[in-house]
């Protein structure tokens, strides 16, 4: 049933996240979250989005700002008139950005607003001065309700230094549901039916994955596709997650002895519609978190390469096994799809016993979501507010 504000009134939510069409693993993440809210509150939402055009066409929020391209003061009004901010879901705790995504958390700390942070994860955080913002934005006395989704992201919040509770959920893209993408789309961008069909994921370096070499996993993805095609007698499909992966997946190809039989998607597909397409994989091979939480959902097996703490999370909560990324040669990858393809039944059946307790998970965050925006809202800090200019009217 949902519920509204004490006044009557609908609640107004902010969420602030890695949104804007980069990323299908994100925008997944904000449908979750949303579908959440929208089935158990009345609110308005505004999300704090990299481009919201395309956040409003995505998921008909009520409103979308830029965050990145706001000042500090510029910020303040957006977040004054919030019932509650939200921030996550998603691996925004790294070295590079902790202390950008946390700019918010702050102000709303210092205008009374109640912060929840929603399944989100941690690393790397090598940095002292990452360390240090994460410390002081989440152990203050108006402390926020944080919620992560992955036991390696809460150790490491831990060791960082935070002292405020802790709340173990998942991530929000496993309530989400399939959405049915025709054939004949996948048929249009050459996708061979008559053939079994094996997913593939790559990714680029950056800030949340430091170590990866693209020069080394472009051969260790090309030989392992080289070497499902041939012994498997299957088409490899490269799903990418964003635009940069069709560039990388390029590259995997270029590397392959039978690139005829691999595929790159190249047109724009929803993350339901992706969820549906791994329903039609007979194994998955990917480095993108979300990939493997699709396929995972939809009980496809598959060889994770780990390249951040993140995926190791999701393969600990699935009790399945894989080194990372830098420590695995070719033998070891192919050996390892290979007693994934013959024990397929099996996998796929310990995927479905441990995916009922992911989402169930994932479900207690909006409870907490739900528990915070019924506590009375505090008082802004007045000395703060007055000093950066948040109480007086915007401009």
């Amino acid at each position: 049933m949902e519920t509204t504000a004490a006044s009557g009134r609908r609640v107004r939510i902010g969420i602030s996240g890695s949104y804007g069409g980069m990323n299908l693993g994100d925008e997944a993440i904000l449908e979750g979250i949303l579908s959440q809210i929208r089935a158990s509150v009345a609110a308005d939402v505004t999300v704090f989005s990299r481009n919201p055009a395309d956040t409003m066409e995505r998921h008909q929020v009520e409103r979308a700002v830029s965050a990145r391209a706001l000042t500090r003061r510029e910020i303040a009004p957006q977040i004054r008139e919030l019932d509650l901010f939200v921030l996550g879901g998603g691996g925004i705790l790294y070295d590079r950005d902790a202390a950008t995504y946390l700019r918010e958390v702050t102000v709303a700390h210092e205008l009374g607003v109640p912060v929840i942070l929603y399944a989100i994860s941690a690393g790397p955080l090598h940095s002292q001065a990452a360390r240090r913002a994460v410390r002081e934005a989440l152990n203050t006395p108006a402390a926020p309700v944080i919620t992560v989704r992955d036991r390696l992201g809460y150790r490491l919040l831990e060791d960082v230094g935070v002292s405020t509770e802790i709340h173990l959920t998942a991530d929000p893209a496993f309530l989400l549901e399939p959405e049915e993408l025709p054939v004949a789309a996948l048929e249009a961008e050459g996708v061979d039916f008559s053939r079994r069909l094996v997913g593939f994921s790559v990714r680029e370096p950056g800030p949340a994955a430091p170590d990866i070499r693209p020069d080394e996993y472009y051969r260790l993805l090309a030989n392992a596709a080289d070497y499902i095609v041939e012994r498997y007698d299957a088409e490899v499909l490269f799903v990418p997650m964003e635009k940069t992966d069709v560039q990388h997946s390029h590259a995997v190809v270029a590397h392959m002895n039978n690139a005829e039989r691999a595929e790159i998607l190249r047109r724009k597909y929803s993350p339901r519609q992706v969820l549906d397409l791994m329903g039609r994989f007979e194994l998955a091979v990917g480095m993108r978190l979300h990939f493997l939480i699709f396929a995972a959902l939809r009980g496809t097996p598959f060889a994770a390469l780990p390249y951040a703490s993140k995926v190791s999370g999701l393969l600990e909560d699935l009790e399945m096994e894989m080194p990372p990324l830098g420590s695995i040669g070719i033998g070891q990858l192919i050996a390892r799809i290979d007693r994934s393809w013959d024990a397929r039944a099996e996998i796929r059946a310990s995927i479905g016993r441990r995916v009922p307790a992911l989402r169930a998970r994932a479900a207690e965050t909006n409870q907490l979501l739900l528990a915070l925006l019924a506590r009375p809202k505090s008082s802004p800090r007045s000395d703060t507010a007055e000093r950066t200019g948040y109480l007086s009217p915007p401009l």
